[in-house]
């Protein structure tokens, strides 16, 4: 695990993943970033604190008997420097193995990774190793009208209706910031209509409490929401909650904590919806 960043400075600089709404490229001041869409995210929060938490062979003790290629979503993936890592770590790749792995990797796992921010993604379609398997998209994932139509293209082209996994890594309290206790219930819905297992990792409420303050410095307006939060305190137990109470889905695992501490959540869906593939793809 790489040493953590020292604490002003990550304090100062943290968070990512543009929670959705964003339509313009990231504002010049680092820390004005109000959806999370941090420029050089990933030099503060290296992709190895999270992914080192993770248990190698993770997908095939999830899906044993899923017919391949598994589907998966990574919602405000930024300019793509954790996806590519956790598909590497998924798939047991070792760093630099990319365009001759291509073809395999893709059986196994395709990728759809979506970002508020265009300049992030577009930083992330050019600088991918795996193309053929992992897309990058601009979209805003609480504009209903546009991630519909989005998501049920993408995953039609498998002849699919949900994804099997979903990572939601840093995004929650963008959403909630921007969106209110409405927006994050109404996301967590969304997301768990959407996966049979879902990893999350909520940011803390202190980190709310320093995105609050990082505006108030630059003497930008305080987020719409944040006074009015009746959702607040241990984020990773209130989203448990709302998840597990509201969502139909059951708490599998979590995998720890971050250097920077947030805790890696993952969740099943106890859906309907989600329990048929497997074994309809065993009798096939």
């Amino acid at each position: 695990v790489p040493r953590p960043a020292p604490a002003r400075r990550a304090r100062e600089t943290e968070e990512k993943m543009a929670a959705p709404m964003r339509k313009r490229s990231p504002a010049s001041e680092p820390g004005a970033a109000p959806y999370g869409n941090f420029p050089n995210y990933s030099r503060f929060h290296p992709p190895e604190g999270r992914v080192s938490l993770l248990p190698g062979g993770l997908l095939r003790s999830l899906f044993p008997a899923a017919s391949r290629p598994l589907l998966g979503l990574d919602v405000g993936c930024n300019s793509g420097e954790l996806s590519v890592a956790l598909y590497r770590h998924l798939l047991g790749l070792q760093e630099g193995e990319g365009s001759l792995d291509q073809p395999a990797a893709g059986k196994d796992l395709n990728l759809l990774c979506c970002d508020i921010d265009p300049v992030l993604i577009e930083r992330a379609q050019q600088c991918s190793p795996f193309p053929a398997s992992i897309s990058f998209a601009s979209l805003d994932i609480m504009d209903s009208s546009a991630r519909e139509p989005f998501l049920s293209s993408y995953l039609g082209r498998f002849g699919h209706s949900t994804f099997d996994i979903i990572f939601c890594m840093s995004v929650t309290m963008w959403i909630h910031l921007n969106h209110g206790d409405s927006g994050l219930m109404e996301f967590l819905s969304f997301l768990s209509s959407l996966c049979k297992y879902l990893l999350i990792e909520p940011q803390p409420w202190k980190c709310y409490r320093a995105a609050a303050r990082r505006l108030r410095k630059l003497g930008r307006n305080d987020f719409d929401h944040f006074r009015s939060l009746a959702i607040n305190g241990d984020m990773a137990e209130r989203i448990t909650q709302i998840l597990t109470k509201d969502c139909a889905m059951e708490l599998v695992c979590c995998f720890g904590s971050t250097s920077w501490d947030r805790s890696l959540l993952l969740f099943k869906s106890n859906s309907s919806n989600h329990e048929g593939r497997e074994s309809s793809e065993q009798e096939q």
